[in-house]
C-alpha cells in the first residue's frame, strides 16, 4: 500500500516558517489579482471564441495530468500551463488567473489535494503569472492587440517565459524546503531538468499558440498534438526511470530503487520521533543467500537464475505491502522495513525470513537447500543515512555468516573496518614504508657496525645463554635437529671477542662465566627465577594481571626509544622459554608492539586484525621477519645463542614467498636456520591445508623449525601432529592458566603432553604465572614454559640485561604438585 503524500497533511504550528510562506503567498496572490479579476467585468474580447476555447481546452486537460510516479517532490505536468500563459500574453493578466485557477481545482480534487494545498497552489501560479506579466508591460505591448510581432515582443515573451518558470519553481522548492527540511532540496534540484524540459516546452508552446489564434480559432485545437507529444515525452522519460530502478531479472527495485526509499524512510521516521509518535525505527536488512554458488558451479547460471527468481517470490510473500524489497546484485536482497518500536520487530521480520528459506527449493525435481545470513541496522541507533545503515547491515550479515547464525543485528565490536580501524591501518602502513629497505648492516650492542666475521655464528659457537653445562642449539646435521632434551654434545669455547663492550656482554649473559667470576651472590632466593633482580614466589609483577601485563610496554617506558611522527614505532618484544626441568633459557618468542602516539601502546590482537585482511599484513610480516632475523645476528655477535619464535598469519603461509623472504634474511645476515622457529595456528591449517602444508615443509627443508601454536583450541584433528613437519607443540594458556584448579584443564594438559612426547615433539606451555603451575608441568613432564612467572615480554636491550640476572633453578618435588585429576563421571 502506497503511503499518503506527506505534503497533504497539514502541518504542526511549530513550523511557523512554512505556515508564514503559504499565508504570504495567498495573501499577495489576492492582492495582486483582486484589481485585474474585477476588471473582467463587462470585456467584450472575453466572449471570443478563442478565449473560450483556450479555456475549456486547459481546465479539460488539467482533469488528468500527468504525474511521474515516484517523483512526489516535483510538480507534474499540468497541460494548462500551456494555454494559461498564452490567455496571458493575449487577454492580460485577470483571466488567465481566473481560468489557472478553474484548471487548479479541477486538478486538485482529481489528485486527492488537501483544500489548503489547492489553494496554495493556485497562489503560487497567480503570483508567477504576475511576475511574468510585469515583465510583459515592459515590452511594446500584447501580442493580440492587432500589431505585427517584432523581435521585442519575442525577447518580452521569452522574459515573461523565464520569469514565470524561475517564480514557480522557486515558491514550490522553498515550501518544500520549509516543509520537510534539506531533504527535498536535493531532490528539487535533481528534479529541475525534468522541469525545464516538461513545463518549459509547454511555455515556449504558448506564444505560437496565441498568434495562430489571432488569424482562426480552429487552428487552436491543433496544438493538442504537440501537447500530447510533451505527454508522451514525460511518459517515455518517466518508464526509462522507473526501468533503470528495477532489476531485470527479479522485477524487484534496484540499489538505485533502495537509496531513494531509505533516504525518503529515514526522514519521515525523524518526523516521527520528533513528533514523538511511535513506530519511530526504521529497519535494514540485508539478506545474503548461503550455498548459492555451489549452484551456480554444479547447475549454472541458467539454473541459479531461476532460483533467485524463486527465492525473490519467496521473500515477497513475506514482507508487509509497506516495506520494500530489493534485489541488490547476485544472491543479495535488502529489506527496508517502517513503523517499527525497536529491533525485536527487525527480528521477527527476519525469522520469518528465514524460514522462508528454509524449504528447499524444487527446480525440475531437485531440491535445493539455500538459506541465508541476514544482517539488521535499525535506525537511528546503528545510522542515519543511507550509506551507514547499508554498510552496518553488511557488517551485521557477515558477522552472522563467520558465526554460522542466521540472524545478526549490527554491534560495534564486529565492525572491523571502522572509520576509525581504516585510519589504524593507514598508519600501520606509513609506519613499516617508512622504515629503510631491507638489507641494513648489522649492528653490535653498542650499535657499531658489526664486521662480516662478527655479524655470522662462528663455527661451533654452541655455547648456550640459559645455563651451564648445555647446548641450546640442537646439531643440526644429526636425526635429532631440535631436540633439545636429549644428550647434548660437549660445549666448545666461544672464540674471544676484540671488543671490550661484548666480552662484558658474553660474561654478563653466560652463566658459567659469571659463575667463576662472582662465585655467590647474597640474598639469593631459593624459589623461583629472578626477574629484574627481585625474587618472587608468585611470578607476578607489581599486580599487574597476567594477561594485561602480557601485551603492556616495558615499565617506566611512555613508548619505545625512537618513537617520533604521528605514527610512533614498531618494536619487537622477546619473552624468554625456559626449560622446565634444568631451568635454562632454551629460546624466545617474539611479538610486536606498536607504540601510537595518540592511541598509547596498540592492542595486538587488534593490530593482528586490521592488518590480516589487507596487503599491509605483508610489510608486517616482512618486517618482523627482517627485525627478528637481524637481533639473532646481534645475539649470536654478543655470544648470545638463542632460538626466537615469531608467529605468520594465514596469509603469509598461502604463498612461498614467506619462505624466500626468510632464506634471504638468514644469508644476508649470516643466521643459521635452526636459530629461527615459525608458530602457525590450528586455524591456519585449517583455511587451505594443501597450499599450507607445502609451504611449511618448504620452511621445514629450509631447517626452520615449525611449532604449532594454541593446540586444542582450533579445529584440526589429530593427523596433523603426524602428518606436518612439526618441531614443537604449544600448549594454550586457557588451559595452563587453569590446571591448578581446574581438573578438566590439567587433564587436557598432561594429555596433550603425553601425545607430543609419544611422537618426538616438545612441548612449551604458555601463560604460566605461579609456582604451582611451574611445579605441575614439572610433573607432568612439559619441556619448556613461558610467563610472567619467569620474565614478562621486554624488548632486546632489556633481554641482555635479564639474561645476565638470571639464575637457573630446577623445580624441587613438592606435595602441591600433584595434578588435580576430575572424578569419574
Amino acid at each position: 500500500m502506497e503511503p499518503a503524500d506527506p505534503r497533504n497533511r497539514l502541518p504542526s504550528g511549530r513550523e511557523t516558517p512554512f505556515l508564514g510562506l503559504v499565508a504570504g503567498v495567498i495573501g499577495l496572490a489576492v492582492v495582486v489579482s483582486l484589481l485585474p479579476l474585477v476588471g473582467l467585468v463587462g470585456r467584450p474580447d472575453l466572449l471570443s471564441a478563442a478565449f473560450w476555447t483556450m479555456a475549456v481546452l486547459a481546465v479539460g486537460c488539467d482533469a488528468r495530468p500527468f504525474v511521474p510516479s515516484g517523483r512526489r517532490q516535483t510538480s507534474a505536468v499540468f497541460p494548462s500551463t500551456c494555454f494559461t500563459f498564452a490567455i496571458l500574453l493575449g487577454w492580460g493578466l485577470g483571466p488567465a488567473v481566473l481560468v489557472q485557477t478553474v484548471a487548479v481545482v479541477v486538478s486538485g480534487v482529481r489528485l486527492g489535494h488537501a483544500p489548503w494545498r489547492t489553494a496554495f497552489n493556485a497562489a503560487q501560479y497567480t503570483c508567477a503569472l504576475a511576475a511574468a506579466y510585469l515583465v510583459l508591460r515592459l515590452g511594446p505591448g500584447g501580442l493580440f492587440d492587432g500589431h505585427q510581432p517584432g523581435w521585442t515582443d519575442v525577447l518580452a515573451a521569452a522574459g515573461a517565459t523565464v520569469t514565470w518558470f524561475a517564480v514557480n519553481y522557486g515558491l514550490v522548492s522553498t515550501a518544500l524546503r520549509l516543509r520537510f527540511g534539506g531533504r527535498w532540496w536535493p531532490a528539487a534540484r535533481q528534479g529541475l531538468p525534468f522541469e525545464l524540459l516538461s513545463t518549459g516546452s509547454l511555455l515556449l508552446l504558448a506564444p505560437v499558440l496565441v498568434t495562430a489564434a489571432r488569424a482562426t480559432a480552429a487552428l487552436i485545437p491543433l496544438v493538442l498534438v504537440p501537447l500530447f507529444a510533451v505527454y508522451r515525452m514525460a511518459y517515455l522519460s518517466d518508464e526509462q526511470e522507473q526501468l533503470a530502478a528495477l532489476d531485470p531479472l527479479t522485477g524487484l527495485p534496484n540499489r538505485k530503487a533502495l537509496l531513494a526509499e531509505v533516504a525518503e524512510q529515514v526522514h519521515r521516521h525523524a518526523e516521527r520521533v520528533a513528533r514523538g509518535e511511535p513506530g519511530g525505527r526504521l529497519a535494514l536488512l540485508l539478506i545474503d543467500l548461503d550455498r548459492f554458488k555451489n549452484v551456480n558451479d554444479a547447475l549454472g547460471h541458467a539454473v541459479g537464475d531461476r532460483l533467485l527468481v524463486e527465492v525473490s517470490a519467496r521473500l515477497a510473500g513475506v514482507v508487509r505491502d509497506r516495506d520494500l524489497l530489493a534485489r541488490l546484485g547476485g544472491d543479495e536482497f535488502a529489506i527496508v522495513a517502517g513503523g517499527l518500536d525497536g529491533v525485536d520487530g527487525a527480528r521477527e521480520l527476519a525469522g520469518r525470513v528465514a524460514a522462508a528459506l528454509i524449504e528447499p527449493v524444487s527446480l525440475d525435481g531437485l531440491p535445493l537447500d539455500v538459506g541465508g545470513s541476514i544482517g539488521i541496522a535499525l535506525y537511528p541507533e546503528h545510522g542515519e543515512d543511507y550509506a551507514t545503515l547499508m554498510r552496518h547491515a553488511d557488517v551485521a550479515m557477515y558477522d552472522a555468516k563467520h558465526r554460522h547464525d542466521t540472524v545478526a543485528v549490527y554491534a560495534a565490536e564486529s565492525d572491523h573496518h571502522s572509520a576509525e580501524r581504516l585510519g589504524l591501518l593507514a598508519d600501520l602502513r606509513r609506519v613499516l614504508e617508512a622504515r629503510p629497505a631491507a638489507g641494513r648492516p648489522v649492528r653490535g650492542g653498542d650499535g657499531a657496525v658489526l664486521p662480516p666475521r662478527l655479524a655470522t655464528d662462528p663455527p661451533g659457537a654452541d655455547t648456550p645463554a640459559g645455563g651451564p653445562g648445555t647446548d641450546a642449539d640442537p646439531d643440526p646435521g644429526g636425526p635429532a635437529a631440535g631436540r633439545w632434551w636429549l644428550p647434548r654434545r660437549r660445549p666448545r669455547p666461544a672464540p674471544a671477542q676484540p671488543d671490550e663492550l661484548l666480552n662484558r656482554i658474553l660474561t654478563g649473559a653466560d652463566p658459567v662465566r659469571r659463575h667463576r667470576d662472582h662465585p655467590a651472590l647474597p640474598g639469593s632466593s631459593p624459589v623461583g627465577p629472578v626477574r629484574g633482580g627481585t625474587p618472587g614466589p608468585t611470578g607476578r609483577e607489581a599486580g599487574l594481571p597476567a594477561r594485561a601485563a602480557a601485551d603492556a610496554p616495558a615499565a617506566g617506558a611512555g613508548g619505545p626509544a625512537g618513537g617520533t611522527g604521528e605514527t610512533g614505532e614498531i618494536t619487537m618484544y622477546y619473552q624468554p622459554q625456559v626449560a622446565i626441568a634444568t631451568g635454562e633459557v632454551v629460546g624466545v618468542e617474539a611479538l610486536l608492539r606498536w607504540w601510537h602516539p595518540r592511541r598509547g601502546m596498540v592492542d595486538p590482537e587488534e593490530l593482528i586484525r586490521v592488518a590480516e585482511q589487507s596487503a599491509v599484513m605483508r610489510l608486517l610480516t616482512y618486517r618482523v621477519v627482517d627485525d627478528v632475523v637481524e637481533q639473532l645476528a646481534k645475539w649470536s655477535a654478543a655470544g648470545i645463542t638463542l632460538r626466537a619464535s615469531l608467529n605468520v598469519s594465514v596469509r603469509d603461509l598461502h604463498t612461498d614467498e614467506i619462505v624466500d623472504r626468510i632464506a634471504d634474511r638468514l644469508a644476508h645476515c649470516g643466521v643459521r636456520p635452526e636459530r629461527l622457529q615459525l608458530e602457525i595456528t590450528e586455524g591456519a591449517l585449517m583455511a587451505d591445508p594443501r597450499r599450507v602444508l607445502a609451504t611449511i615443509t618448504r620452511l621445514h627443508q629450509l631447517g626452520v623449525a615449525i611449532s604449532l601454536d594454541d593446540f586444542g583450541t582450533g579445529y584440526s584433528s589429530l593427523q596433523h601432529l603426524r602428518r606436518l613437519p612439526l618441531a614443537e607443540v604449544k600448549v594454550d594458556r586457557s588451559f595452563v592458566l587453569g590446571m591448578a584448579d581446574d581438573a578438566d584443564d590439567a587433564a587436557i594438559v598432561r594429555s596433550t603432553i603425553e601425545l607430543a612426547g609419544a611422537l618426538g615433539l616438545r612441548v612449551v606451555a604458555e601463560g604460566v604465572e605461579d609456582e604451582r603451575t611451574w611445579r605441575l608441568l614439572h610433573a607432568a613432564g612439559c619441556d619448556a614454559a613461558q610467563g610472567w612467572f619467569y620474565a614478562r615480554p621486554m624488548p632486546a636491550e632489556e633481554l641482555a640485561a635479564w639474561l645476565a640476572r638470571y639464575r637457573p633453578l630446577s623445580p624441587v618435588p613438592s606435595p602441591d604438585a600433584e595434578i588435580p585429576r576430575r572424578h569419574a563421571r
